[in-house]
């Protein structure tokens, strides 16, 4: 499943992000590439050890994690500090796939990825995060502090910058439920069910597809 997300960051939150990344240090991004990802990573990180990493991280992941479309579509069970990814002409990041088991000394496994978008997509041309999916190539390129969150397995790329500069920060999170059609079905039905229960807390309809979600969510869930 991919998942718009709107309104992750508001624009105060935008505002103080660009504000530490102009302050920022930005190393080559091939230096936390996996061995098959460094062939075809041509873009820039902030150093990990950069003094803005921290609130950077308290705004941008702050917000991320308390979103409920977040918290409902990836039901993160671990997840992952970001990277802030600038992309300046010429720069792209080639078809790959995420690794599968991520961090240093605890590992997690990465089921779910997200980009959160950190500059209006008028500042750059070109730049499109490319996902490969059974229904063709989804093109993704939002408004600043908007996220898409898609499986981890998914074949993608970004795009060549051509002009301008693209500010992503990207992270991935461990999910309660492993398999992607499983989420996406949770997904869809807790969905129903928030609809449902506001209606009608009481009616027989809302009290099963509130004992399905919970007992099925139960069934899925590795913890």
């Amino acid at each position: 499943m991919m998942l718009h997300i709107p309104s992750v960051l508001d624009k105060a939150r935008l505002k103080k992000v660009a504000e530490l990344l102009g302050k920022a240090q930005f190393v080559d991004g091939k230096l936390s590439a996996g061995m098959a990802a460094r062939a075809v990573k041509n873009n820039e990180e902030v150093a990990n050890n950069d003094t803005q990493v921290n609130q950077l991280n308290n705004i941008v992941m702050g917000s991320l994690v308390s979103h409920p479309m977040y918290k409902q579509a990836a039901l993160p069970h671990r997840v992952a500090a970001p990277f802030y990814a600038r992309y300046r002409p010429g720069m792209t990041y080639g078809d790959h796939v995420d690794d599968p088991i991520m961090g240093k000394g605890e590992y997690y496994r990465s089921d779910v990825s997200t980009t959160v978008f950190l500059n209006e997509p008028d500042e750059y041309e070109g730049g499109e995060l490319v996902v490969h999916t059974a229904f063709g190539e989804q093109k993704v390129k939002l408004a600043a502090g908007d996220a898409v969150v898609y499986p981890s397995a998914s074949l993608h790329h970004v795009a060549e910058v051509t002009a301008g500069e693209r500010m992503v920060a990207v992270t991935w999170a461990q999910s309660m439920v492993r398999d992607a059609a499983k989420r996406e079905l949770l997904y869809g039905l807790n969905q129903a069910r928030e609809t449902l229960l506001k209606k009608d807390s009481e009616a027989p309809e809302s009290k099963q597809v509130d004992i399905s979600y919970a007992n099925l969510f139960r069934m899925w869930a590795e913890l």
